[in-house]
């Protein structure tokens, strides 16, 4: 499909926008705190980490004005999961106004009226779609949750298994993850996976790795307790299985990243599935395996699953090149969830396994989850 005048020019924007993006983004944010000095309490304190969040979400939205679905999609998640950070329809316009103020500041060599108008256009339709979005949300669900911490198991010296109880039902599906926000770093959300399908108690597990200047994992496993009372957002993710079929599902998972493939062999299970699972669980060495017991705890219980340990130490192998040795794949659908390289790793050796891309399922690579942060 040839694209529209429209997308045409916003995408030569974009293009010229790309090699300064960062001094781009500082701008907007300079031009949003100096002119609406008001939205500065929306944002986390320290903006190093999530100052580009904003503008990179309005850009990618940008790009995909030329396809519906797609576009709306992603829009409908984003306008839904802003409701934590107490966005509003009001808060819409001057965004878009000091969008505009960048662009026309870093794109000189393409910007004109007929650009301006273009992404006028653009930002009117997204900004609207986000904000119907979270008005449809808000009619059935909290813009957050409260959840008390009710158990702290710190399986190594930068690990540790949290439960949580929430303050309300918190519906979710295998395979996907939560934003959440501690007491000790307000206005920080970080994501994590649900380490276990949903519970009858309503109880809710999640694994966090402690990671070098990690403010929100670090206080997570370390300074945490039970009865401290967190926030969590909105559940997110596509990674879940498709009960429709009966398809094999060859799962990787990666350090924490064991966590949401834990939770989809559980999930299996409860649907009295007698599906294969194949499950890789990679690590750097066998201390790192932390949750391998539960896994072999759930093999034994479960003659349709098979789980593999893969440690670099041992192997010499880096998880995806490990998981060639096995198989065929081309009949499975996959699952990955760890690291961002080796979740680009993995996508590139299951397609050339003969896994067609749509049947790889895996969180975006752009803001890992489980990882810390």
């Amino acid at each position: 499909m040839d694209a529209s005048p429209d997308a045409l020019l916003i995408r030569r924007t974009l293009a010229e926008i790309a090699p300064v993006s960062e001094k781009a983004t500082s701008y907007f944010y300079a031009l949003l705190f100096v002119r609406h000095p008001e939205l500065r309490a929306l944002f986390p304190p320290a903006m190093d980490v999530q100052r580009d969040r904003l503008f990179r979400a309005l850009l990618t939205a940008a790009e995909h004005i030329d396809n519906p679905p797609v576009l709306t999609a992603y829009l409908q998640h984003l306008g839904c999961g802003h409701r934590k950070y107490g966005t509003r329809s009001e808060h819409y316009p001057a965004v878009g106004e000091c969008l505009l103020g960048a662009l026309s500041q870093y794109a000189t060599g393409t910007w004109d009226a007929e650009t301006e108008r273009a992404w006028v256009r653009a930002y009117t339709s997204i900004s609207q779609i986000m904000i119907d979005a979270a008005a449809q949300d808000e009619l059935h669900a909290p813009a957050w949750w409260y959840a008390e911490i009710v158990g702290h198991d710190l399986r190594t010296a930068d690990v540790a298994v949290l439960t949580l109880r929430p303050d309300q039902p918190y519906p979710f599906l295998a395979g996907q993850y939560t934003s959440l926000e501690t007491p000790w770093w307000p206005r920080v959300w970080r994501h994590y996976s649900f380490a276990s399908a949903p519970r009858s108690d309503g109880l809710l597990s999640l694994h966090v790795k402690a990671v070098p200047a990690g403010w929100v994992s670090g206080a997570l496993v370390h300074r945490a307790r039970p009865g401290d009372i967190i926030r969590l957002g909105p559940p997110a993710g596509s990674m879940t299985v498709d009960h429709t079929t009966d398809s094999g599902l060859l799962c990787l998972g990666g350090g924490t990243g064991i966590a949401p493939i834990k939770a989809l062999v559980e999930d299996v299970a409860e649907h009295g599935d007698r599906r294969t699972v194949e499950v890789f669980y990679g690590a750097r060495t066998d201390h790192d395996l932390y949750d391998i017991d539960t896994m072999l705890r759930l093999q034994q219980a479960h003659p349709w699953l098979s789980v593999r340990a893969v440690t670099d130490q041992r192997a010499r192998l880096r998880l995806p090149d490990a998981v060639r040795a096995y198989g065929p794949w081309n009949e499975y659908d996959a699952y990955l969830s760890g690291p961002p390289g080796m979740i680009r790793r993995g996508v590139t050796t299951l397609r050339a396994s003969g896994i067609p891309l749509e049947r790889i399922r895996h969180d975006t690579v752009d803001e890992p989850v489980g990882a810390g942060d």
